[in-house]
């Protein structure tokens, strides 16, 4: 019976280890798995407040990230300033004002907001006199912030389509418009009259050209609810 008490007892001896390592293995596991300064840690995988595993928001192309409002997405430089506000999502270039000369502008539902319902009325964006809701002011890097100045006239220069990245086809225009001062300044345009969807670049700055039409290319409206 002694010999039987005593295997018993030795069984039992190592039941208690095997748990303790075991308990002191999952410790240690936990505090690996608990560490948020890791920097090795990937955030996406991490619970949120409601028991989900936040999503991850895909990165933009190299040098771009992505910006969205309302559901429509565009890749804007690295080193541009964004602001996001009243439904509109204006990217500027370094050294500019924000959505002032060189900055280009993403509005969804923008006739709709346009008292004058532009530029969808009357097929603006097919029309020499078509490039703004108001064409009464200058826009010329040296002109625009002083203002009024006024304008002599305008040509529509470009009148086709851009695919983008939704596979949607917008209406492209770009206007050279001549102020009353001689001196001059480009519009452009992508409008899905259909979605009701607007970029706009506002006063082009010529270093910048490629790069209108790379971000012209990113937009997408797959979560856009127009």
């Amino acid at each position: 019976m002694a010999g039987i008490h005593g295997r018993g007892h030795r069984a039992r001896g190592a039941r208690a280890t095997g748990a303790a390592i075991a308990a002191a293995s999952l410790l240690l596991l936990t505090a690996c798995a608990g560490e948020p300064e890791d920097e090795g840690d990937d955030a996406g995988l991490r619970m949120g407040a409601d028991g989900v595993v936040p999503g991850v928001e895909p990165p933009g192309p190299e040098g771009f990230t992505t910006e969205k409002v309302d559901g429509v997405a565009i890749d804007v430089p690295e080193g541009w300033a964004v602001q996001n506000q009243d439904g509109t999502l204006c990217a500027s270039p370094p050294g500019q004002d924000p959505c002032a000369y060189g900055s280009i502008q993403l509005t969804p539902k923008a006739a709709e907001k346009n008292p004058n319902d532009w530029p969808k009325k009357g097929d603006a964006h097919s029309k020499d006199d078509g490039w703004a809701a108001d064409t009464g002011s200058c826009r010329s890097l040296n002109s625009a912030a002083s203002g009024g100045i006024g304008v002599s006239g305008a040509e529509l220069k470009v009148s086709d389509f851009t695919e983008h990245a939704d596979t949607l086809k917008s209406h492209h225009s770009v206007w050279q418009v001549t102020c009353a001062n001689d001196e001059a300044f480009e519009v452009r345009m992508w409008f899905l009259p259909v979605s009701d969807v607007l970029l706009y670049v506002w006063s082009a700055d010529s270093q910048y050209s490629a790069v209108y039409d790379e971000v012209a290319r990113s937009m997408d409206t797959t979560e856009y609810r127009g």
